[in-house]
């Protein structure tokens, strides 16, 4: 057990990985959205509303150092957007992983690898930045940063339903400064380094790609959207966001089940107490947290 700011050492067959919670601020969603068809009067009782119906939610990075590699997963969503588009979302602290890996003496020059799970503007936004010049430009220059070509399109030509999501200025600057590879979209989940595998699910956005991050000592998974807070480990609970929920509730399903049987611990990207936590099958048969780590 680690606290925000800690880490932890987890050793894999074929390398050691050393995993960091990278904390890059909060922002605010309406909560009808984030909860779909949930009532408000069961939702408000664990992420209370204001008085604009906006419950606050984390920003929540992960660095991945294995071997030669510094890996980041996803970034936040950056500073460059105006103070007109901020208000919407009332983002407070940095909202770019570049303070916290500066705490951890790390520059943006020494990532090598930005794992985007998708490319809506609170997992992405932080990846590209203002130049010196206010020229748009990859944060960190010597990446490259993975996604996936289904994922792309989708960004590039977004449904009715995705289009606020999805800012062009947030990855555009990437491909063009050829900074983009693509992961194969498979039906299976995948290894795409030693002791990092990838599994593409569809019920939130087009192929979003959850990380597994295998140790020694157990797997961690990155959420992303797929449960992106404890909220949500009730099965109905499924954000109005998701292209597909129906999908949704059968990945969540799946995850929920391995996650308790082979006690995995599930990294939540925008839980605004709980960073990580393992998982128990209740007495009812519900799902419901069993230890929480890293705890804000």
């Amino acid at each position: 057990m680690t606290n925000e700011a800690g880490t932890a050492t987890i050793r894999n067959p074929k390398s050691e990985i050393r995993i960091s919670l990278l904390p890059t601020g909060t922002f605010k969603l309406d909560g009808g959205a984030m909860f779909g068809i949930v009532p408000k009067r069961l939702w408000n009782k664990v992420n209370p509303a204001d008085e604009n119906n906006l419950c606050t939610w984390a920003l929540r990075c992960l660095l991945i150092e294995t071997g030669d590699r510094k890996i980041l997963v996803d970034c936040s969503i950056g500073d460059k957007q105006d103070a007109k588009w901020r208000s919407f979302f009332e983002p407070t602290g940095p909202v770019s992983p570049l303070p916290a890996l500066s705490e951890r003496k790390i520059s943006p020059e020494e990532i090598t690898d930005v794992f985007l799970t998708h490319l809506h503007f609170d997992h992405c936004g932080g990846g590209v930045s203002l130049d010196a010049n206010g020229n748009l430009a990859p944060t960190f220059p010597n990446a490259t940063y993975w996604s996936n070509e289904v994922q792309w399109r989708t960004a590039m030509a977004p449904n009715e339903k995705e289009k606020a999501s999805f800012l062009k200025e947030n990855f555009l600057p990437l491909k063009e400064a050829g900074r983009v590879q693509f992961i194969d979209v498979q039906r299976d989940m995948l290894e795409w380094m030693p002791g990092l595998k990838v599994q593409f699910t569809h019920g939130h956005t087009d192929a979003m790609m959850m990380l597994h991050i295998d140790a020694a000592n157990g797997k961690y998974v990155y959420c992303a959207d797929t449960m992106p807070a404890t909220y949500h480990l009730n099965m109905p609970w499924v954000m109005a966001y998701d292209i597909r929920p129906l999908a949704t509730l059968e990945e969540k399903a799946w995850l929920l089940e391995n996650a308790v049987d082979n006690d995995w611990r599930l990294i939540f990207e925008h839980d605004p107490q709980t960073a990580c936590a393992s998982l128990v099958r209740n007495e009812n048969g519900r799902v419901a947290v069993k230890e929480r780590f890293d705890v804000l």
